[in-house]
Order: C-alpha cells, then structure tokens, then sequence
C-alpha cells in the first residue's frame, strides 16, 4: 500500500511518519547526488582522480558512483536477511554513462522502497544489541540507524565527488 503524498512549497512528501520522512530524506540525498554528476562527461567518469587512495571504490567518479549503488542495495539486504529471507548481495555493476548510473540510483532507490511495501510494520527502532542487524562489515543498526547511515553515506560521496570535480581540469 502506498503512501499518502503530501506537497508542501513545491516538495512532495510522503505521509507515512518515520519511515515516510527516512525514505524523503534517502531521496532527497539522490537527488542532490544527481544534480553533482549530471555534468560529468564520458571523460571524467573514468579519469582516476585519487591515484594514492588504497580503496578501490575511491580512485575515480566512476567507482563511487559504483559504490554508492552498490551499498545502497546492501544496506536493504542486511534488513531483508535480517528478517530471515535468503538472499544474495548484489554484485559490483561498473557502468559507462551518467545516464546508465541514474536509472541505476533510481533503481536501488524503489528497491529501497519496495522494503517497506513489503514489511510496511517493519519496527525502526531497537534498543537491544542482540537484536540489532549485524550487517557484514561489522556493525550493529536498527533498521533507522542502517537508513540514517544510507541516507549520510550518500551526502558524504556527494561531496567527495565535488572535490573531484574541482580536481578535475575542466
């Protein structure tokens, strides 16, 4: 079942509390993250700007943009396993366009939504450790803490980008 939209000063909204302000917030961050690539050209994707990070994912706008997809799946998987369903992570897609990287952002993102389309009772908030997703890379979240982070690890790429831009001779 859909949320209720509600549009306030040009901005639509869901109307659906918590999760409705979460998944407003993950969306406006694609947004913003959107509005700072839409002119990177075929170039400048692939152009390696930190050639001295050790972190594969961090060399180029290419792969974090690729990253950001790719985490942006894992962090609905964790819950998803959490909840007792059995399935796989998502593999690494390296793509070659801007456009190719838009309609995946907007991908992940109804794959985001379709979480709470399927658990729409899902509990957000968990005070007790042992109850808490144990995601893969050695972190405990309730499911607002795992979104939150979603929702920050976009914003922080977004502005890993613009310094790479600024890096970039254009």
């Amino acid at each position: 079942m859909q949320p209720k939209l509600r549009m306030t000063k040009n901005r639509v909204y869901r109307n659906n509390g918590a999760i409705g302000a979460l998944l407003d917030e993950y969306e406006k961050s694609i947004t913003e993250f959107k509005e700072v690539i839409k002119d990177v050209n075929s170039k400048e994707l692939i152009q390696i700007v930190d050639s001295k990070t050790e972190d594969e994912d961090c060399k180029s706008i290419q792969t974090i943009i690729t990253h950001v997809v790719r985490a942006g799946y894992t962090y609905v998987i964790e819950i998803r396993r959490w909840l007792g369903e059995d399935i796989k992570y998502k593999e690494k897609e390296t793509l070659n366009s801007i456009l190719e990287y838009n309609e995946a952002l907007d991908k992940m993102f109804a794959y985001n939504e379709q979480l709470f389309d399927d658990y729409p009772n899902i509990k957000l908030e968990e005070l007790e450790p042992h109850k808490k997703v144990h995601v893969r890379w050695g972190q405990k979240y309730d499911v607002e803490q795992l979104f939150e982070h979603a929702i920050v690890h976009i914003l922080r790429h977004r502005r890993q980008i613009e310094l790479f831009k600024n890096k970039i001779s254009r």
